[in-house]
């Protein structure tokens, strides 16, 4: 992976046909990183389905003064949900799992006789969920059961009929595969998805050789969260990766690496349309029109949207002192921000209206208030 747009004097060209400068892009996000106090910051942005511009800026640990560097370890948080939907479709293509035969003809006995679904005993819309709803966010599940009043797993609405982002869906889902393949899914992940890519720094667990170079993360007061070791996989959120290892999943996503083009068409595609007003909390009933202009909806693991250029595929990664965005178009024009602060969303429409010369992304029903537009914060 060569990071061409690096060079001095080189100019990356934009969704609308304009170009930026390299040194413009560095200054824009070295400015944004002090007004929102975000120590590290790292950038991967796309050509013709190719990442022309990779950088690191700022610390990836403040007490020691190690810097960022496009092979310090981060813990993806939701950026795990995509990469787990690209292994999916691969089973898909494999003919191991089909997306509309419910996950029960998967499994050995009755969803409600496994400990973490007892929960659901009793109630026949767990027979109804597929592996298309688990991943397309419509379960009818909280985000997470220790949301929950009594902290326990529940449906909310009839399974397929309306979006609600879900965590727990994608946690049934990672059950059902591991059961399939008879394989944890880290071992799965690597074989299938990390290894064939060339993401040697990425792993659904922590591996000894991260040591020597990952970030810690930093909370909204710039207090110190150390890295997350994790011991057991987790495709909700716990992939460990890095800046040049996760544009390497993007740009495969972009050219239908690893999978064939219309199983990745499939992936990209709307699955249900969102007209909720806010991504969270997951279950508000308050609805909207604003997003009709654009589509937006949700394909299969990645959100969607259309844009007078094309269409357009995107996730977020939000995790305590963690915060990533990934975008993607038709054209094969991308932008990858992986931070270390949970003020990273703060800079998200900067750097997407100056680097992308893009607007019309969803930022409001993602729920990233710009940083200058954060109320005061106590001190």
């Amino acid at each position: 992976m060569l990071c061409a747009g690096c060079a001095t004097g080189a100019r990356i060209t934009r969704l609308d046909g304009s170009s930026i400068a390299a040194a413009q892009i560095d200054a824009t996000v070295e400015r944004l990183m002090r007004a929102a106090e975000v120590p590290g910051v790292g950038i991967a942005i796309f050509e013709h389905g190719e990442p022309v511009y990779l950088r690191a800026y700022g610390a990836r640990d403040q007490a020691r003064r190690l810097p960022l560097t496009v092979g310090s370890v981060m813990t993806a948080a939701s950026l795990s949900k995509a990469a787990f939907a690209v292994l999916v479709m691969q089973l898909v293509d494999a003919h191991r799992l089909e997306l509309d035969r419910p996950i029960r003809d998967y499994l050995p006995g009755p969803l409600a006789e496994y400990p973490k679904y007892t929960d659901l005993a009793g109630d026949a819309r767990a027979d109804k969920l597929t592996a298309r709803m688990l991943l397309d966010h419509t379960s009818g599940f909280a985000n997470w059961r220790a949301f929950e009043d009594d902290r326990k797993l529940a449906f909310h609405f009839e399974p397929g009929t309306r979006f609600a982002y879900s965590g727990e869906g994608i946690a049934l889902l990672q059950l059902v595969v591991e059961t399939i393949m008879q394989a944890p899914l880290d071992q799965l992940m690597d074989a299938r998805v990390f290894g064939p890519l060339g993401m040697t720094r990425t792993s659904m667990v922590w591996q000894p050789r991260f040591e020597a170079d990952h970030a810690d993360a930093y909370d909204e007061y710039g207090r110190a969260l150390g890295p997350q070791r994790r011991k057991r996989p987790d495709a909700a959120g716990g992939m460990q990766t890095t800046l040049a290892d996760y544009a390497r999943l993007v740009a495969a996503v972009m050219q239908s690496r690893g999978l064939r083009p219309q199983t990745r068409d499939q992936m990209l595609s709307p699955q249900i349309r969102i007209d909720s007003a806010h991504q969270f909390p997951t279950l508000d009933t308050e609805t909207t029109d604003a997003n009709r202009a654009i589509e937006l909806s949700y394909g299969l693991g990645w959100g969607v949207y259309r844009t007078p250029g094309g269409k357009a595929f995107f996730k977020e990664g939000h995790d305590d002192g963690w915060r990533h965005y990934a975008v993607g178009f038709d054209d094969g024009t991308g932008l990858l921000i992986m931070t270390n602060s949970s003020n990273g969303e703060g800079i998200y429409q900067a750097l997407l209206e100056t680097l992308l010369a893009i607007k019309l992304t969803p930022i409001e029903w993602e729920g990233f208030t710009p940083y200058d537009q954060l109320p005061p914060r106590p001190r």
